[in-house]
Formats: structure tokens, C-alpha cells, sequence
């Protein structure tokens, strides 16, 4: 696994984009994993790590978050921002067709770039769709963009089980990943989380309102498997039955013990992703 870097222009400047890639670059096959809203690219090391004997795997930090520039104006975290930025991407890594991972807002983001009409294979879409109800919107802007302070990577890793117990079961290294790679350390030695505490300011300006993005769902053409954590309350179970009817008429698997959303560590899970792309 190597981290690398790329520039991609934004609305009021460049900035910096960071990516984990894994396998080799010459690969038949690219695969592009993006994470939820506070995470960052390596969120998928476990599965990236299984992947890359088979594709380049490449894992982006969104601006704003893990290694990547923050954006200057907090208004432009928002979708479009970031559709347009892994669309330069793409480019920029002459990557041509790609399959698609994402994770939450990672795979909103997927959504837009495949309605865009850019190449992709197939995309994995875990635990979203275009139908987010506002009470699950109102409890992540409950945690998001709070300036917290952890005496500790303990510490730090505590707060995570507990805003995130929706990825399931993991087990105790697993968590200490999640944490090791979610934290920045400050000059007086505590720990905060590795994200622009603004990114929640456009949502803070509310009111939050229920997100409608099933005219961008229709536009897409590529064969969508879906997994919903059986437990989620951002992906409810009526959207996931709607998403098989309409559109591009997805797969969707439901995913035992977890809830927002599967951290797809598990080797079932890895297995599930796997199996539908490369098999």
C-alpha cells in the first residue's frame, strides 16, 4: 500500500487529495472505495487488502478529511464539490472504467458520478440510497463538526464505538484501526478527530430536511448491489425494496447485526463485496 497525492481544482482554489492505492498499477481492473462523512480512505485497508491481488484499489480522503487539503470555504462540502473532484480524479489517474465502493456518503457520491454518465463496472452502494429520512440526518448532526478533545487515543477509540456501533460487531484490533487512523495528535498531546470540524456548518444553518436524490437514482445504468445494515435508520428498508424496482434495479443484501453502516472488516462481508465484483 502506498499514500499519494494529486491536485484537484475546486470552487475557489486547488487543493490536495490524498489516496491510499493498493495492487498493482498495470491492474485490468481499477476499484475506487470512498468513505462516509467523517471517515477517511483507510476505513477499507481490510478489504483493499484482499481486492488488490485482482484490481488496483485505490482509497481517497474527501477534502476536508484524514490526509486530504481542508476546503476554504466550508459552504462547498457538499456533494457536487466532491463528484466533481472524483471525476478529476479519474482523469487525472487515467483510470477509464472503475468499479465503486462506497460507504455512506461515499456512495452518494458514487450515485453522482455514475448518473454523470462517467464508466463505471458496477457499484456497491453500502447502506445508502437515494432516500435519507431527516431523524437519521438529525442524529448525525447531533456528533458532527463538535470540537472535541481526547486526553488519549483511548480515549479517542471509546467515542468512536460509540457514535459508530452501527458497523457492527468488531473486534478490538479493528476499533484500534479505526481509531489509529481517525485521530491527529496536538501540540499539547491530546487527540482530535482527523476532519474539518466545519463540515457540519452547512447542515447546522438547517432546517434538516428529509434528502429526495431519486431522479439522480434513475439516471443510473450500471449493475448497484446495495447493503443495508438490518438495523439502519439512514437506509430504511422500504427505500432498499424501491431501489430493486426502479432505476437501475439493484441487488441488495442485508447484513445481520450491524446498522449504520456494515465496516465491511468482516470477512463475510469482504467476501459479499468481493464475490459480486470480481466473481
Amino acid at each position: 500500500m502506498e499514500i499519494r497525492r494529486i491536485q484537484v481544482e475546486g470552487p475557489d482554489g486547488d487543493y490536495g487529495l490524498s489516496y491510499a492505492e493498493w495492487g498493482s498499477p498495470g491492474a485490468a481492473r481499477a476499484i475506487i472505495c470512498v468513505h462516509g462523512l467523517t471517515r477517511n480512505g483507510r476505513d477499507f485497508d481490510h478489504l483493499a487488502a484482499v481486492l488488490q491481488d485482482q484490481a488496483r484499489v485505490i482509497c481517497p480522503d474527501i477534502v476536508g478529511r484524514g490526509l486530504s487539503d481542508p476546503l476554504g470555504n466550508p459552504e462547498h462540502y457538499a456533494l457536487p464539490t466532491y463528484v466533481a473532484h472524483m471525476l478529476q480524479m479519474l482523469d487525472k489517474l487515467s483510470l477509464g472504467e472503475v468499479d465503486w465502493v462506497g460507504t455512506s456518503m461515499g456512495g452518494l457520491i458514487g450515485m453522482g458520478v455514475a448518473a454523470s454518465g462517467a464508466p463505471i463496472r458496477r457499484l456497491v452502494l453500502n447502506d445508502i440510497g437515494p432516500f435519507i429520512p431527516k431523524a437519521a440526518l438529525e442524529r448525525i448532526n447531533m456528533y458532527l463538526g463538535s470540537s472535541l478533545s481526547f486526553a488519549s487515543l483511548e480515549a479517542l477509540e471509546a467515542h468512536l464505538r460509540e457514535i459508530h456501533a452501527g458497523f457492527g460487531p468488531l473486534s478490538d484490533a479493528e476499533w484500534r484501526h479505526l481509531a489509529e487512523h481517525s485521530a491527529s495528535r496536538r501540540e499539547d498531546g491530546t487527540f482530535r478527530l482527523s476532519y474539518d470540524q466545519r463540515l457540519g456548518e452547512p447542515m447546522k444553518r438547517g432546517p434538516i430536511e428529509d434528502v429526495d436524490l431519486w431522479p439522480v437514482w434513475d439516471e443510473i445504468r450500471c449493475p448497484v448491489l446495495v447493503l443495508r445494515g438490518a438495523e439502519s435508520d439512514l437506509l430504511l428498508a422500504e427505500t432498499a425494496e424501491e431501489m430493486t424496482r426502479r432505476g437501475p434495479g439493484a441487488e441488495v443484501i442485508q447484513i445481520d447485526g450491524t446498522g449504520h453502516a456494515p465496516a465491511l472488516m468482516a470477512k463475510d462481508q469482504i467476501e459479499i463485496v468481493r464475490d459480486w465484483l470480481l466473481g
